[in-house]
């Protein structure tokens, strides 16, 4: 996997908590940076933590499905790019909590990284360097939510549906990609 594909996936998982940090920021009223912070700090952490255990579960199964591995990946990365375009279109109003403790953060950091959980699985059966690959998406999920939370203060509600699209997108035209090269290269 190249540098390149590795950073479109980092953007791509990291636009879910984007999106919240946007809303964390549009809610919070005062300390913009504590609020920042904690997004940055709790979303890149967890997006870091997710692959890897992702990694090292499809580690376990990753021998007996390597006939079909490019259609699990393909599989997994369209149905978490199809969710994020779902929720991005959806009516429904999603309602963050401005709330910094530490289980609400803890929900905030679970629920927006699940998608990074399947993405270590496709890592595994890819087999990438997971280290690598998970600092690049921990990193990018850092700044993407450091600034969400700035930016929602200032821009707010507008760009959170634009990101869980672009990121939709992205993960699944990389599925597509993966599953074409198998196929045909």
């Amino acid at each position: 996997m190249k540098i390149w594909e590795i950073i479109l996936i980092a953007i791509g998982v990291s636009m879910d908590a984007f999106a919240v940090s946007i809303c964390k920021g549009l809610e919070s009223k005062e300390k913009p940076l504590k609020t920042a912070s904690a997004c940055g700090c709790w979303f890149g952490f967890f997006q870091f933590l997710m692959p890897v255990i992702g990694f090292f579960v499809g580690s376990l199964f990753a021998g007996f499905i390597e006939s079909f591995d490019h259609w699990v990946a393909f599989v997994l990365l369209a149905i978490i790019g199809a969710n994020m375009l779902k929720e991005a279109f959806s009516k429904e109003e999603e309602k963050v909590s401005n709330e910094l403790s530490f289980w609400k953060m803890f929900i905030f950091a679970i629920a927006t990284s699940i998608d990074a959980l399947a993405v270590g699985i496709t890592f595994a059966l890819l087999k990438v360097n997971i280290w690598e690959c998970a600092g690049i998406i921990g990193a990018f999920t850092f700044t993407f939510s450091f600034c969400g939370a700035l930016i929602g203060r200032k821009c707010g509600e507008k760009l959170k549906n634009k990101a869980e699209v672009i990121g939709g997108i992205i993960l699944i035209l990389l599925g597509i990609k993966i599953l074409i090269e198998h196929l045909f290269f």
